[in-house]
């Protein structure tokens, strides 16, 4: 009983980090950029769109499908940078159960 009481503490430790990591994933922030550096877009927490900046010379009639084109670039960028911050956090948290497949468990990274 004594390795059972163990666990669970170890259990609520790890809830306790997870649920911390996941309060700083909703912080995080992420630029990306496309056309180098001519569109910018900023993503907090979960993908958020914080702030979108473009190039002047990107405004151009006639130019509206690259300008759309690089906003999705930039966007794609974004979520890779966030999505890696995000799972660093989660690894973090995780600790040494990270990459375990507990049954009944969702699988920590």
């Amino acid at each position: 009983m004594k390795d059972l009481g163990a666990l669970m503490q170890q259990a609520q430790a790890m809830q306790q980090r997870l649920q911390d990591a996941q309060a700083r994933m909703a912080d995080s922030t992420a630029e990306g950029t496309s056309g180098g550096g001519l569109v910018t877009i900023a993503l907090k927490g979960p993908g958020e769109i914080t702030a979108v900046r473009i190039d002047d010379s990107l405004m151009v009639p006639g130019e509206a499908d690259i300008l759309a084109d690089l906003i999705q670039a930039a966007h794609a960028d974004a979520k890779r940078r966030l999505d890696e911050i995000n799972n660093v956090l989660m690894r973090e948290a995780a600790g040494p159960m990270a990459g375990m497949n507990i049954p009944g468990m969702p699988k920590l990274f």
